[in-house]
């Protein structure tokens, strides 16, 4: 049996997702629960793994296309009971799938909806990859009585008819009795006058009319003559003028907004415009901070982990938000919700994008356990594995920019949640100890909250409190 495996909705409201890589391809056996693709969403990567035992039947979306929820992204002969693999993957089903990927022609007499204001005829629609238009089962198309133009007995699902100059008729094509049908020429069409057969894949003629391409100005460079992605990209590069001057193309570069990106730039768009930002600087001398962190990493509970300033500030937070409970809130139109745990979102840059994963319950974890989720977090989102669900559901953000060589800025607040902390770099700087001038470790603290929810006095009492536990370790553990 056939089976057509959809994309589904990983996260919350996700309404689609871009193709990664792909770990099978067409005739590879596959197992129930093994992982057969990588989509990247707006907030993650994701392992997709197939629900069946059975033999890849094809394809159905190339690596780099973002298809939406619900669109079967591949096919899969299952095993019956009985069969192996290897049976259902021989070479009849290989036709049989080819044969299921390129819909049959409706019965004499019928057309398809919206063709002549009549509709098409509804015994045995199937569904039919997108692009296609309808399946009718069973039904069998008579040749055309036109002179000079024969029927295509081989039909080929990547080609498609587009307005052109009129095709010249050509020789029948080959009989289906022959084991391997020869590759069609190019220029072999039952195309009307005025339409030029082209062949090219879904994803090629949509990256055609994003790039204003027109297809039939091509020469394909693949397989039977047809047209790539590289074929396209070609066409539209802009030429230079001469040969000395330098392509136009090498001096600018498009990204596409997409993934990441993309639902980072409408997460801030949204925060900015949102919630009144107010931003307060604070500068701390770190000294005391360093030395605690120094003689931390000499204990066996951190042997196994890396301590750095980060796990002091993240502590800090922690029993700051403890005194001051409202700055851990989020704004629901009608009430302020504080909330009375502390998921810590910890801003990770990434070569996707910036990714803020969150620790849940922080509060609870001992010194050592949150050295050690602040690691796995660090680790987990660079390389790309983070999860939707450890994104979602953060209640305040700390963003280490220091690891930049960045003193300070003005951090833009995750949505849903009242503040974010920046910790800039720690470095040396003159410093006044005791009335004496001294060379001391000192970094600035920036808070930007929701005024909304939290006025001056409470930010910066919280912002305080965090310079004071900074300044002196041991006043985490006498206000825990």
């Amino acid at each position: 049996m056939r089976r057509e495996f959809k994309l589904p909705d990983v996260g919350e409201g996700l309404t689609e997702a871009e193709i990664v890589r792909w770990h099978v391809k067409a005739g590879d056996a596959v197992k129930v629960n093994q992982i057969v693709v990588e989509i990247e969403t707006a907030k993650s990567i994701v392992e997709l793994p197939i629900p069946w035992d059975g033999v890849v039947a094809g394809l159905m979306a190339e690596e780099g296309d973002t298809v939406d929820v619900g669109v079967a992204i591949i096919a899969v002969d299952t095993v019956e009971e009985g069969e192996t693999p290897s049976q259902v993957s021989g070479s009849d089903d290989r036709a049989a799938l080819a044969d299921d990927m390129v819909p049959k022609p409706p019965a004499e007499g019928a057309v398809e909806p919206g063709a002549h204001g009549s509709p098409a005829p509804k015994e045995e629609r199937q569904a039919v990859l997108v692009g296609y238009g309808v399946k009718v089962g069973a039904t069998k198309r008579r040749a055309r009585k036109q002179s000079g133009i024969p029927a295509n007995p081989v039909a080929n699902p990547s080609r498609v008819e587009v307005d052109g100059p009129p095709s010249q008729a050509q020789s029948p094509a080959p009989a289906l009795a022959q084991s391997t049908p020869p590759a069609p020429a190019p220029a072999q069409s039952t195309s009307p006058p005025g339409r030029v057969a082209v062949l090219a894949k879904p994803p090629v003629r949509k990256l055609a009319k994003d790039l204003g391409v027109d297809l039939v100005t091509i020469t394909g460079t693949g397989p039977q003559g047809s047209i790539t992605r590289d074929d396209v990209h070609a066409a539209a590069a802009p030429q230079p003028a001469a040969e000395q001057q330098p392509a136009p193309a090498a001096r600018e570069e498009r990204v596409p907004i997409k993934g990441v990106r993309k639902a980072t730039a409408q997460a801030m768009v949204t925060s900015a415009f949102t919630a009144p930002h107010v931003t307060e600087f604070l500068q701390v001398d770190m000294t005391q901070t360093m030395e605690a962190v120094r003689r931390l990493r000499t204990l066996q509970d951190f042997a196994d982990v890396k301590v750095g300033p980060l796990l002091l500030v993240a502590k800090a937070v922690l029993t700051a938000v403890k005194r001051h409970p409202a700055i851990n809130a989020t704004w629901d139109d009608q009430d302020i919700v504080i909330k009375h745990y502390v998921n810590l979102g910890i801003a990770a840059a990434t070569p996707r994008g910036l990714l803020v994963p969150n620790i849940k319950d922080a509060q609870d974890l001992s010194l050592p356990a949150l050295a050690k989720e602040l690691a796995a977090l660090t680790e987990t989102a660079r390389a790309g594995r983070t999860q939707p669900a450890e994104m979602s559901g953060g209640t305040f953000t700390i963003t280490n920019v220091g690891v930049f060589g960045v003193d300070g800025g003005t951090p833009i607040i995750n949505p849903g949640e009242a503040a974010i902390l920046a910790v800039g770099q720690v470095r040396e700087m003159p410093w006044v100890v005791d009335g004496e001038l001294a060379v001391r470790k000192v970094a600035t603290l920036s808070l930007s909250f929701d005024h909304r929810m939290v006025d001056g006095e409470l930010g910066s009492r919280f912002l305080a409190d965090v310079g004071a536990m900074l300044e002196d370790p041991l006043r985490m553990l006498a206000w825990s």
